[in-house]
């Protein structure tokens, strides 16, 4: 079931700009943003009320071709970044996986996913994009015996229940900003805001995103080409996230 209700009633606090479509517990708000995309124009934020996740998604419009526009998931990902960082404490780390993995002191809490039309060129211009975020609220996975989960939740890391309906406030208004930034300055502040959340695996290695989304990292003393990581192919794996039991991993 679907309903499409204003902020007010719904408890969310959005920015202007945003169109509310609010799902039941078990819809899923990437796969209906996708499925909506086409219609339902930039700034559609799906959002599913689940006690156990966040979990919403939005709409895009890019004004240039797929190739590039797919970096978009950065500022997706710095937003929710950004909105976890400003509900808790400046001591906890809040950092990247490549390309769409997010942890929480070093637990994995949860990610991103990213869609395109299917029929698109690279060379042209999408209609639309959809990024979905989830992020693990509460420990209701069930894990096999003798297991130990290693992930990060944000009520055993000391979020509040409020809170949770925040961070998609929040991400709400960091995304306009980091899309103003972009527009106003280019791409480069923003692959630095995400760079700098992904850990260094090696002293003095250089990181870069290239024009298409992939990771580019190169040690000086190298020579040849940089190692590259494709984004399509990253985003291919999804690997955060568990689809037997639709959430964050535990592992």
């Amino acid at each position: 079931m679907m309903s499409r209700l204003s902020e007010k009633t719904q408890g969310l606090d959005l920015p202007p700009g945003y169109d509310l479509v609010t799902l039941r517990e078990l819809g899923d708000a990437f796969t209906h943003g996708v499925s909506i995309a086409a219609d339902a124009g930039a700034g559609t934020l799906i959002w599913t009320r689940r006690y156990d996740l966040v979990e919403f998604a939005v709409v895009l419009e890019p004004e240039e071709p797929l190739k590039t526009a797919r970096r978009a998931l950065f500022t997706c990902m710095n937003a929710l970044a950004d909105a976890i960082a400003s509900h808790c404490p400046p001591e906890r780390e809040v950092t990247f996986g490549f390309p769409d993995m997010l942890y929480f002191d070093r637990g994995l809490l949860g990610g991103g996913r990213f869609a395109w039309p299917q029929d698109c060129a690279e060379d042209q211009v999408p209609d639309w994009l959809v990024f979905g975020a989830m992020l693990r609220a509460a420990d209701l996975v069930h894990m096999d015996s003798g297991e130990t989960p290693d992930g990060a939740s944000l009520l055993t890391e000391g979020f509040e229940m409020v809170e949770t309906d925040a961070i998609v406030e929040s991400f709400a208004r960091h995304l306009l900003t980091g899309f103003d930034q972009w527009q106003e300055y280019g791409f480069d502040p923003v692959a630095r805001a995400y760079l700098e959340r992904v850990p260094t695996a090696k002293a003095g290695e250089l990181k870069k995103i290239d024009g298409n989304g992939d990771l580019l990292i190169k040690l000086p003393a190298e020579r040849g080409p940089p190692q590259r990581t494709p984004l399509i192919d990253a985003l291919a794996r999804t690997e955060w996230y568990d689809a037997r039991h639709r959430g964050p991993k535990f592992r």
